[in-house]
């Protein structure tokens, strides 16, 4: 490790808390979560880097109980009273002609030229690049001392349907609850791989 590198390294309370110790929450205490809580986490998650500054996530915080009930219905028996349970859920959804967005977004290049005419290029980026965004929102959500559970049982049409109806070229990604998470809910964790069992530095 430089001496550089090492300066601006977080604290090994900062990695835990992001990484090391944080864990996949499956039940919640009855904490809220504010709708200033919400946009923290947004304006972080903005921030990192996506290819051309696309910003094709699309989310539908949901916290009302009626809301909940509707996103409940969309999941797996496994996943529904995880989603009653906590303060608030992220429907994190991508929007397929996130393209029209670009001139503004990247203004350096006329970046929406690269993907007009081509849906099935914009389909894999604006996948990608929304599973980057939904990734970023978990560790936003976990810097800012809120725990997740991100969650891929689900049907997938009936989630489109039910938050993303009028809004029909935006696709549900994954969605992922956000909250306090009870510590009695999760088990030991499980192993994790050392560097050589899936790396190789060529």
């Amino acid at each position: 490790m430089t001496t550089q590198f090492h300066d601006h390294i977080l604290s090994d309370t900062a990695l835990d808390q992001i990484f090391n110790e944080a864990r996949t929450y499956n039940d919640w205490l009855d904490k809220p979560v504010s709708d200033e809580q919400c946009r923290a986490i947004w304006d972080l998650t903005k921030m990192a880097p996506t290819s051309a500054n696309m910003q094709p996530v699309r989310i539908v915080w949901v916290k009302s109980d009626e809301q909940k009930a509707k996103l409940a219905d969309c999941a797996s028996d496994g996943n529904k009273d995880k989603i009653k349970a906590a303060p608030v859920t992220a429907v994190i959804g991508y929007d397929i002609d996130f393209h029209e967005e670009l001139p503004w977004l990247f203004p350096h290049a006329d970046a929406k030229s690269w993907f007009e005419g081509d849906e099935d290029g914009r389909k894999e980026g604006a996948f990608r690049n929304s599973s980057l965004q939904g990734a970023y929102l978990i560790l936003a959500a976990r810097a800012l001392g809120l725990d997740c559970g991100p969650m891929s049982g689900f049907d997938e049409d009936a989630v489109n349907e039910a938050f993303f109806g009028d809004e029909p070229r935006h696709r549900v990604n994954f969605i992922c609850s956000i909250g306090y998470g009870d510590p009695e809910s999760i088990f030991d964790r499980s192993p994790r791989p050392d560097f050589e069992k899936f790396n190789t530095i060529v």
